[in-house]
């Protein structure tokens, strides 16, 4: 799938949908009654959950609406500001409790499992460079959450940014594996349990274990574990209690 990217519409026109500085009470815009903005955005992402980015365009969402393509840009300048919006929008999703107990870890912990739950919703947010990132108002407020979990624990601003930005792509790596998975399924009609056991007993017929030791020996105790090659929520869990331990590692060393 072809990644899109973030940031590469009109900054002025992109900043005025993300937080909506024309539609002031009052305003009267041309078009189509009832069509709007979030209207637009509920229909772009609506066709991206169903068929991907690779079937998102303004010809598309406007058949979604039931109303003519140059209807839309009344509304929208183009598919690069709208996908900003997109993205933003869904990252309002996510949940954000006032107080988590059990810290900084039991926070970050919260973090990232949120966002593994919206990219499981959404996956194809999996697919959009943010490298240069939507600055939209929940776009602002998810950095502003996930800072909070970390302030005042003895890390620079600097850390703060870096471990919120470590537990941000980690969780995109892991669930993006664990979406290519679920697709593989689909795609191949075979679950990975039915694809280890149909391969194993011809690998275990080839594979020279005495020239690749250790692969034989944890490859084995992996599959028999997983039933599969690879286990996408095990690798999310390990993965993610390993970072913050290498985090909680760093606190502590401001101590001693």
């Amino acid at each position: 799938m072809a990644t899109e990217y973030t940031g590469a519409g009109d900054p002025a026109r992109s900043l005025a949908l993300l937080w909506r500085t024309r539609d002031k009470p009052g305003r009267k815009t041309k078009g189509r009654p009832g069509l709007s903005v979030d209207a637009i955005v509920r229909a772009a992402i609506e066709v991206a959950d169903a068929d991907g980015l690779a079937a998102l365009s303004m010809r598309r969402v406007a058949e979604h609406l039931g109303v003519g393509t140059m209807s839309l840009y009344t509304h929208v300048p183009g598919k690069a500001e709208l996908l900003d919006v997109m993205l933003d929008t869904v990252i309002g999703e996510s949940h954000r409790p006032a107080v988590i107990d059990g810290g900084w870890r039991a926070a970050l912990e919260f973090v990232a499992r949120e966002r593994w739950s919206l990219y499981q919703r959404h996956p194809w947010m999996l697919y959009v460079a943010t490298s240069r990132p939507p600055l939209g108002p929940n776009v602002t407020a998810a950095y502003e959450y996930e800072l909070r979990a970390v302030d005042g624990i003895g890390l620079t601003d600097l850390e703060m940014d870096s471990v919120v930005t470590l537990i941000g792509g980690y969780v995109h790596g892991t669930a993006r594996g664990a979406v290519e998975a679920a697709q593989a399924v689909q795609h191949t009609g075979m679950t990975d349990e039915q694809w280890w056991h149909a391969h194993v007993p011809y690998l275990t017929a080839i594979m020279d274990g005495s020239r690749y030791p250790l692969a034989a020996r944890v490859g084995a105790a992996a599959g028999q574990e997983h039933n599969a090659a690879y286990a996408p929520a095990h690798a999310f869990e390990f993965g993610l209690q390993r970072i913050l331990d290498g985090i909680e590692a760093l606190i502590r060393s401001r101590t001693t």
